[in-house]
């Protein structure tokens, strides 16, 4: 029954975040530029919607999304070559249950750990 999830997170500036996700990540932009307060942004088979909140403050800001990949090794080095900053407690390991993972914020700190079952 449940076939898919788009997380939805804060954004300030909905170009400084397409500029990110676009440019850093290797996402595409999906949807419509009538929606100014709204931006949609897709990777492989992923959808990441964010909704603007002006006043958010980063520093409080918990937003969080854990994306799964097939591949985190390339996924990493080429963050890397892109040169996308490393959560400085997310660096590529391989954790005790398992997971290969590393983590990154994105401009309004939302942390978004990639990870790959090992």
């Amino acid at each position: 029954m449940i076939t898919d999830i788009a997380p939805k997170l804060p954004m300030r500036d909905r170009r400084i975040t397409r500029d990110f996700y676009e440019n850093k990540l290797g996402f595409s932009y999906m949807g419509s530029d009538d929606f100014e307060f709204y931006l949609i942004m897709q990777k492989d088979k992923i959808q990441i919607h964010f909704f603007e909140f002006k006043k958010l403050d980063p520093k409080v800001n918990y937003g969080q999304v854990y994306i799964r990949t097939n591949d985190i090794d390339k996924l990493y080095q080429t963050l890397l070559d892109n040169h996308v900053l490393i959560h400085p407690n997310g660096h590529l390991e391989t954790k005790p249950w398992g997971q290969r993972e590393f983590a990154l914020l994105d401009p309004d700190n939302n942390l978004l750990t990639f990870g790959e079952s090992q």
